[in-house]
């Protein structure tokens, strides 16, 4: 058998920057473990799998480690790989998932995403962040899956040094690192070594948790944000109460066949 894969530099207009993920069209889905063991091989954040379902598209997300229940710059790419390589004409596109009903858009040069936003609830004991992180922030909040902490400045984000073993010790999905920006809304920096990715280069589900957070702060729905990986990306988001938009470009680094 043989599959077409794409890998797709999401949240970027430039090829080598963004976050790269694999996308896998499919007919019919294959057996669990042979999906993870392609993402295992691809050894990428993400590889997106679809089949055409209904409406839209039945689509799941692997890490090399784990299936993940929402993953946004993998979505980017699958909505790119559609519009740009296998001649999809609709306004929009719906994605079934376990996160329920996703929606994606493209607006000239953007992808713009529909997602759930994130609830976050205040944490009081910052030691075990304090410590994961190297540095103590000024707050950290527990969004459904992922851990928060809020710095005051961009270079603070910028210097971090994650002890990743204590931030998989965490529980969790991960450990998100954030601070207003020099010249966006705010940037952040993302850890998930529980699901097998030290440090994530662009994390459009991230920004779930993070928009509402920075929208209450700044008093403002329509945000800039940069997330600071070696790679780095820029997202554009909109809150709209319980649901985000996340807005970013996406470029096709490679075209090719998997033999199974």
């Amino acid at each position: 058998m043989e599959l077409t894969i794409y890998q797709v530099d999401a949240f970027t207009n430039e090829r080598f920057k963004g976050n790269p993920a694999a996308v896998v069209p499919l007919e019919r889905w294959l057996p669990d473990d042979l999906m993870q063991n392609i993402a295992q091989e691809n050894n990428l954040a993400e590889t997106a799998f679809f089949v055409p379902e209904e409406d839209g598209f039945r689509l799941r997300w692997f890490t090399p480690a784990v299936e993940v229940n929402l993953c946004g710059h993998a979505t980017v790419a699958t909505a790119h790989v559609l519009y740009e390589h296998l001649d999809y004409k609709k306004s929009k596109i719906e994605f079934l998932s376990k996160s329920g009903l996703l929606t994606v858009q493209k607006l000239n040069t953007q992808y713009v995403l529909n997602f759930p936003t994130d609830t976050l609830m205040p944490i009081q004991n910052l030691l075990d962040i304090a410590q994961a992180l190297g540095r103590l922030p000024q707050e950290v909040l527990k969004g459904q899956t992922d851990w928060m902490a809020i710095f005051e400045t961009q270079e603070e984000i910028e210097n971090l040094k994650p002890d990743f073993r204590k931030v998989a010790e965490l529980g969790g999905r991960g450990l998100i690192a954030t601070a207003p920006g020099n010249e966006v809304d705010f940037v952040s920096r993302c850890f998930f070594p529980q699901s097998g990715i030290d440090e994530d280069p662009v994390t459009g589900s991230a920004h779930t948790t993070l928009t509402p957070y920075w929208a209450k702060r700044l008093n403002k729905n329509e945000l800039t944000a940069r997330q600071l990986s070696s790679r780095g990306g820029t997202l554009h988001l909109k809150l709209l109460d319980d649901r985000t938009e996340i807005g970013g470009g996406a470029v096709t680094y490679l075209i090719g066949k998997i033999f199974i």
